[in-house]
């Protein structure tokens, strides 16, 4: 039954992407090709942003090389569950967003353990069956455009941004811009723990449906969008991203909403199938080492929760870290899935 609700499920994640067959994005090889080991790591973080930590991997452990395909979210869980299934090569080291689909192939059987000291030292909600390991901490956040948005009109929450929405005809309209849910697996996770978390998301859902809001694909995409002013504002932006691009634009400010703010750690899984399972857990457990913290951190992929420009440090309770879980599966079902859709297409017109 499992195996036939797995097959079902990615019949049906394939039709929303659209795609022939997933293709990863861009590939990049790090260390020396005289190496004794190459690992094939396939993840969604963008290869500029990865860099530095396998920089710094590669460097701390030389006889391992690291070949990197980046992938979206959704193309990297069909690529992984066809490896679970013997149709393609498996990875090495599975790095995802889309925790819900890492999730899934866990419970599917995709995985194998690895256990170390670094591994027993995660929280419970980042370390599931010791075969999958939230390795990052990133914010879903609010960003907009300095020139565009007044100060006293910026959105420091969700009802900061209902309210802005609330005239039909105002200057925000088709100016909010979030993921595309359908085409986003990171996307769809955020706005379906949004449903489950916040009592503002039918009202929220509401102001999108009125001001004509936009869901578009990809956080460099939607970006973009902000600084150039082609979007004021965009919601459930993932923060490392958006962080990295504002430090080097003055035209970008980041807010981490202060009714709640989720809070992602990218999951990290060896295939069952992995040729070289021993070198990939070198690089689990670098990435949880204080070297490999120092190098995700410059990249923004572990968030400043102490910093005061965004939140402030006494209000931990309005951080809600995704836990890596089974309670994660719900949002998969089909049928849960294909109802939220629904709603979802409801609200943003496909182009």
């Amino acid at each position: 039954m499992r195996r036939c609700f797995s097959f079902a499920f990615a019949l049906v994640l394939a039709a929303s992407t659209a795609r022939a067959e997933p293709r990863s994005e861009a590939t990049a090889t790090f260390g020396s090709a005289r190496a004794a080991t190459t690992i094939t790591v396939l993840g969604t973080t963008d290869v500029a942003q990865f860099a530095p930590l396998l920089d710094a991997f590669v460097a701390a452990t030389p006889e391992v090389a690291v070949a990197y395909e980046q992938w979206g979210s959704n193309e990297l869980y069909l690529r992984a569950a066809a490896a679970c299934g013997g149709q393609e090569p498996a990875a090495d080291l599975v790095i995802s967003s889309a925790a819900d689909l890492q999730v899934k192939l866990v419970n599917d059987g995709c995985a194998r353990a690895h256990h170390s000291l670094p591994v027993a030292s995660l929280p419970d909600a980042a370390n599931w069956r010791n075969e999958l390991f939230g390795v990052t901490e990133e914010p879903a956040v609010i960003v907009y455009n300095r020139t565009l948005v007044p100060a006293s009109e910026v959105p420091r929450s969700r009802f900061d941004l209902i309210d802005m929405l609330r005239p039909d005809t105002g200057r925000y309209t088709g100016r909010v811009a979030t993921y595309d849910i359908e085409d986003s697996g990171l996307g769809y996770l955020f706005a379906f723990a949004d449903s489950q978390q916040a009592a503002t998301w039918g009202s929220l859902i509401e102001a999108f449906a009125r001001s004509g809001a936009v869901a578009t694909c990809c956080s460099a995409e939607i970006i973009d969008g902000v600084a150039s002013g082609r979007y004021f504002v965009a919601y459930n932006v993932l923060g490392s991203y958006a962080l990295a691009r504002a430090a080097a634009d003055p035209r970008l400010a980041v807010v981490a909403p202060e009714d709640y703010t989720l809070v992602l750690r990218r999951a990290a899984m060896i295939p069952k199938q992995a040729q070289n399972p021993a070198a990939a857990g070198l690089l689990v457990d670098f990435m949880l080492s204080d070297a490999g913290r120092v190098a995700l951190a410059a990249s923004h992929l572990l968030f400043p929760f102490d910093d005061a420009d965004t939140l402030p440090p006494d209000e931990v309770s309005l951080y809600r870290p995704i836990a890596l879980a089974p309670t994660l599966l719900l949002g998969l079902d089909q049928q849960k899935r294909a109802s939220f859709l629904a709603r979802w297409r409801a609200v943003f017109a496909r182009s």
